[in-house]
């Protein structure tokens, strides 16, 4: 006769790390990749966002001066540690305008619901500074992590409990998207340019059930990087595609551009800003 106590017990199915972890159980966590974070948005009362895409790559003034130091003294690597600390003026600048946009917005926030939030891709560079400048303004920040073999890591300033590490980059992107009512994009690298153009294409295309305002912070780097007007030289795109983006040079600018429009927008919805 079996013994009842050692008999075999089923595992409940979604206790099963095994199976949650199969390609037959992928559809789940992509599910689960939406639900998670819509929870959490919901329980912060997060209603949109502000996004600051940019490079992971590049330092503050104060990392970058203490790079050029080291580089001076040991004689090599200049160039590079020079470069860096011109490159470190974003850094400061998203930093700063994180800052300010999460003042503004912190005056708008009525009862449970918080407006304008600063969000992230959680990692180093760009979007530590923005990060860390809403954060330094004590205000709810997000950084939306994504699980990659280099570069990306959480960075300390992401307010807690709205940290997330996604494995789906299409569903980080579609997290990006869906709350965004502002996206400002500083110099970057392949990331910030298929972030930029996925939000560009959809825009272009009528994809998006709501305006999207897009920045792009840096004119010397974007003009010597893309070259917009040889897109529509080539007919390749419309002389009014380029107003779907404005590029500005200061934070003041940036500021006075966002808050101005966000503020528009807002006073047109039900119930007003707060």
């Amino acid at each position: 006769m079996a013994n009842p106590k050692s008999r075999y017990r089923p595992e409940k199915a979604y206790e099963n790390e095994d199976f949650l972890k199969s390609r037959d159980a992928r559809a789940l966590r992509i599910q689960s990749e939406y639900m998670e974070p819509e929870s959490r948005f919901e329980h912060f009362g997060v209603k949109d966002t502000i996004v600051f895409f940019g490079s992971a790559r590049i330092q503050s003034r104060r990392s970058a001066q203490s790079a050029l130091k080291a580089a001076r003294q040991a004689g090599r690597g200049i160039k590079k540690a020079e470069k860096d600390l011109l490159m470190s003026r974003y850094y400061e600048a998203s930093r700063s305008l994180a800052n300010r946009l999460t003042n503004w917005s912190k005056d708008l926030n009525g009862g449970d619901t918080r407006r304008f939030v600063v969000c992230t891709g959680g990692g180093p560079g760009i979007m530590e500074a923005a990060n860390r400048g809403a954060s330094e303004a004590k205000g709810l920040n997000i950084g939306l992590n994504i699980s990659l073999p280099h570069e990306q890591h959480e960075n300390p300033y992401i307010t807690h409990h709205l940290g997330f590490e996604f494995h789906y980059f299409f569903m980080r992107k579609f997290w990006f998207v869906y709350m965004a009512k502002a996206i400002i994009v500083f110099p970057g690298g392949f990331g910030t340019l298929d972030e930029l153009f996925e939000v560009l294409n959809l825009d272009q295309t009528g994809k998006l059930s709501k305006p999207i305002k897009i920045v792009l912070y840096g004119s010397d780097y974007w003009r010597d990087v893309i070259n917009f007007d040889a897109l529509v030289d080539y007919g390749t795109v419309s002389a009014e595609d380029l107003d779907l983006m404005k590029m500005t040079d200061t934070v003041d600018e940036a500021y006075d551009y966002i808050t101005d429009y966000l503020l528009e927008q807002a006073i047109d919805e039900p119930g007003g800003i707060l």
